[in-house]
């Protein structure tokens, strides 16, 4: 099987150190396979994206190295198959709409049960107020959830080929990663309810994070993703997804984070540490490499 991961970022602020060494992980990985490296926009949020961001991408990324094939993928241009898995999901009787805001949730989860976790891989677990809403009650304003009791409960009646033994609930990813390395099941997080009703349509967007990247790299073909570790619990609901549509399981590589000096994640308003700056100042992509801990193409 030919190697293929991909860097996705999204064009809402300049690319930072964190960025550069995530998307030379992938890019090393790729080569050390003979395998590829796609790129692909991740620009869902309108309102936040900008054209002068993307090409900021394309120019960082050409400056440190990097080369990707082309035309590149831009999620704005695939709502399309975003809206048909997301209407596969709601025939399926998995999705409700839901009217509650971040103050609702949080005032609900103020007197949480004992031992129930209050916070999951998509932030605050939904405490699952509106489950019994059905879709024909949905409203322009609302968000659609995924009912995670009943995606499991209809993963529990079937089996596919070639999972890993035991019963579905028990799904299983492999994590090549330096943290997490190894085979990871799901059913502890799902039985603990660690995981809640997550978002998979956004009022304004008609999709979200989790449902467009399961579709994405499902349609590139994506063998391995590399991406930061503030994301290895969002696989959880990644693989959910996968097997209620039948998509392929990729593996997983979750890198460390690239951190300030307060031991905080980067964030894009640090313009201080962003790639452009960093250019701007006449580093040299080798130099930045050696900033990320990256001096050389990964020899594994």
């Amino acid at each position: 099987m030919t190697y293929v991961t991909r860097f996705a970022p999204s064009p809402t602020g300049p690319l930072h150190l964190g960025h550069a060494f995530s998307a030379l992980t992938a890019f090393d990985r790729a080569r050390a396979r003979g395998g590829t490296m796609l790129l692909r926009i991740e620009d869902i949020d309108a309102e936040r994206s900008r054209p002068e961001w993307e090409a900021l991408i394309y120019d960082d990324l050409a400056w440190l190295g990097l080369d990707w094939p082309k035309p590149v993928m831009r999620q704005s241009d695939r709502l399309l198959a975003y809206r048909a898995a997301l209407d596969r999901l709601v025939a399926m009787g998995l999705c409700f709409p839901c009217r509650c805001s971040r103050g609702d949730i949080r005032a609900a989860l103020s007197a949480p049960q004992e031992g129930a976790p209050v916070h999951g891989p998509d932030g605050l677990v939904y405490p699952g107020t509106c489950r019994g809403r059905p879709m024909s009650d949905a409203a322009s304003t609302d968000v659609i959830r995924l009912n995670i009791s009943a995606a499991v409960r209809r993963l529990e009646r079937q089996r596919r080929p070639g999972l890993s033994p035991g019963p579905p609930s028990a799904l299983s990813f492999t994590e090549t990663g330096p943290l997490h390395g190894g085979r990871h099941c799901l059913s502890g997080v799902i039985a603990a309810n660690g995981i809640g009703d997550v978002i998979l349509a956004r009022r304004d967007i008609g999709t979200s994070y989790h449902l467009s990247v399961v579709i994405d790299d499902a349609a590139q073909g994506i063998t391995e993703v590399v991406r930061g570790a503030d994301l290895f619990d969002a696989t959880h609901i990644h693989v959910l997804l996968q097997d209620l549509l039948g998509l392929p399981r990729p593996v997983y590589h979750h890198h460390a984070l690239i951190r300030d000096d307060a031991g905080k994640r980067l964030a894009k308003r640090d313009d201080a540490r962003s790639i452009r700056r960093y250019r701007e100042d006449g580093l040299s992509p080798a130099e930045v490499r050696r900033m990320v801990g990256l001096g050389g193409p990964d020899p594994s």
